[in-house]
């Protein structure tokens, strides 16, 4: 059960220190969003060398942008040990997952919520992770999605059937409420925004968000 807490909702003015706070963390979750593929505007590969230079724990980038193919191998090369692509921004996502891992990053998959799973099956032997994303991609803070429960379930069931290790990760309203549903669907990897970053503490908010995730382990 890993913990990627979403520096979306950290202060961006001191992302180093930010990183510091939750460097008992299993990864640093990065949302690179280009104002095209969601309407909104974050952060570029510049900023994601810097981070990659003073990051105490590995970087899980992912990429909600057009035109994956061009830019996501640049993410990969620059040393984050995870990248996600949006399935439906990628134009030959076998060829884009094989260059991520040979560019040394595990390659994931990304699914916004209106995405069905089943067309992207075959996928699978490609792919690391696999995001099931529980909110719309594009703002922090949103609600979580109960609703794409069953998503989670179908690809988890798909992974057993596969075999292999592939990650099942959730994005979007992940907080101490919804966690557990979540861990009981399936998946493994969480991401968390605001619920660790809007607490006090945000290293006792990772580790209370671990413990609750380990109670429903499959």
């Amino acid at each position: 059960m890993l913990i990627s807490p979403s520096i979306l909702s950290a202060d961006f003015a001191n992302l180093e220190g930010e990183l510091q706070r939750i460097s008992n963390a299993d990864w640093a979750h990065v949302d690179v969003m280009d104002n095209h593929f969601v309407p909104n505007l974050t952060l570029g590969l510049p900023v994601v060398e810097a981070l990659l230079k003073v990051s105490p724990i590995p970087l899980d980038a992912h990429l909600m942008i057009e035109d994956p193919d061009r830019w996501a191998p640049m993410y990969a090369e620059a040393g984050c040990g995870s990248v996600t692509f949006h399935i439906e921004a990628a134009r030959d996502p076998r060829s884009l997952a094989r260059t991520l891992r040979s560019a040394g990053a595990r390659s994931a998959m990304a699914l916004k919520p209106g995405t069905p799973f089943a067309p992207y099956e075959e996928l699978l032997p490609e792919l690391d992770m696999v995001l099931v994303m529980t909110v719309e991609p594009g703002f922090g803070g949103q609600s979580f999605m109960a609703d794409q429960l069953p998503k989670v379930r179908e690809v988890r069931e798909a992974v057993r059937r596969h075999g292999g290790e592939i990650w099942v990760q959730v994005d979007g309203g992940v907080s101490a409420d919804t966690i557990e549903q979540c861990a009981e669907a399936g998946a493994d990897v969480f991401v968390a925004g605001s619920a660790v970053y809007g607490a006090q503490d945000a290293a006792g908010a990772v580790a209370e968000l671990r413990a609750l995730a380990q109670r429903h382990a499959h």
